[in-house]
């Protein structure tokens, strides 16, 4: 949905000249008498780089800029890329309406002008990627600036100029609401960031048990082009799986793999709709993800349709839930493999199902936006 006129010098995410106006060891003017709201409906804007078919991100971010708008906020969306002169605004916005992965919001959506910078009506920003809290940061707005952090960025790079430019957002003396516990602790024990987070929640309409019956197959979620999400990792573990247990369907979705010449057979789904997902769940007994920074989605979605999730083991993972019926495992391909033949002859039980789908029924996006709101206007009332 971009403009296809792309600027060829632009080197980072993030815009060269905000990058060296963002002198975070300096006070800006807006730290020094940041607005307070006490009762009143609020005016957030909200930067973003531009939302893709299937950001998963970004459905998440409008699903909290929805729950916003039922509190009763307004809510105005800025888009900011250095990758294009212009944003195609009305693509973006034809393609939200006609997907049913992002909802119905009543919020108008601009490319961000730093020239012009937010609605002067604006009482709050929230950026929403490490490289949208630089406009976030240098806008001349006095609105009380707040950090929608989904994940650790830095993580997403290697060592070197973007890493370090991400990671200083997180000193630029913004308030963050984060996704999940993990993300919090790390963000005000390393950085002394003023943190509150949200739980993750489920689409209990989505995801839900279809299938009592025995299960058969599993499912990976495989996204070679992200790499956090090791990919690499999780086909050592299923070369081995499918060695313990030949007779199991091994379902790929994520990502198409088809021309990837994998040491097992497998089912390529690619990049399945959302709408089909819960089929595709329902017939599997297992589901590895492997998430080495914030934790997915995915395994709370696995859980609400009776399906036994294979985890790595870490503090990003088990700090955002420790439900019981996911299977946190040492990260090494074998013990992912086993943890995989464990679930699936685990999952014969014919109440399995139900009961972890039961385990999560109280984890749900309405919850987690209440959180979000109440952690919000909190802070708003200063």
């Amino acid at each position: 949905m971009l403009n296809e006129t792309q600027d060829t010098t632009a080197m980072s995410h993030v815009k060269t000249q905000d990058a060296l106006a963002a002198d975070w060891s300096e006070e800006q003017p807006w730290e020094k008498n940041q607005t307070v709201v006490k009762n009143a409906p609020v005016h957030i804007a909200w930067i973003m780089s531009p939302p893709g078919e299937t950001s998963g991100g970004h459905q998440n971010l409008f699903r909290f800029i929805n729950f916003a708008e039922k509190a009763g906020h307004k809510c105005t969306v800025y888009l900011y890329s250095n990758f294009v002169s212009e944003i195609d605004v009305a693509g973006i916005k034809k393609m939200m309406s006609t997907s049913n992965a992002f909802p119905t919001i009543n919020a108008e959506i601009f490319q961000y002008d730093a020239s012009a910078g937010v609605d002067p009506s604006v009482q709050a920003i929230f950026a929403t990627g490490w490289e949208t809290a630089y406009p976030a940061y240098l806008d001349k707005s006095c609105a009380r600036r707040f950090y929608f952090v989904q994940d650790f960025e830095p993580l997403f790079y290697p060592v070197g100029s973007e890493s370090v430019l991400a990671e200083n957002t997180y000193r630029f003396g913004f308030h963050a609401i984060t996704a999940g516990g993990w993300l919090s602790h790390k963000l005000s024990t390393e950085y002394g960031m003023k943190t509150d987070h949200f739980d993750f929640g489920v689409e209990h309409n989505r995801y839900f048990v279809t299938n009592n019956e025995k299960r058969d197959e599993i499912f990976f979620y495989a996204r070679p082009v992200t790499p956090r999400r090791g990919f690499e990792m999780g086909v050592m573990a299923l070369e081995e799986f499918s060695k313990l247990r030949p007779d199991v369907k091994i379902n790929l979705a994520g990502w198409d793999v088809a021309s990837w010449n994998l040491p097992f057979e497998f089912n390529n789904l690619g990049g399945v709709d959302i709408s089909e997902l819960n089929d595709v769940y329902n017939r599997c007994a297992a589901g590895l993800v492997v998430s080495m920074t914030n934790m997915s989605l995915l395994p709370l979605e696995l859980v609400a349709s009776g399906v036994i999730p294979v985890v790595n083991d870490a503090p990003n993972n088990r700090m955002v839930t420790d439900n019981s019926n996911i299977l946190y495992v040492k990260p090494t391909p074998k013990a992912l493999a086993k943890a995989l033949a464990q679930a699936v002859a685990d999952s014969e039980s014919s109440s399995l199902a139900e009961e972890l789908s039961s385990s999560i029924s109280h984890l749900t996006w309405e919850r987690s936006g209440e959180q979000f709101v109440r952690h919000f206007e909190r802070a708003m009332r200063g």
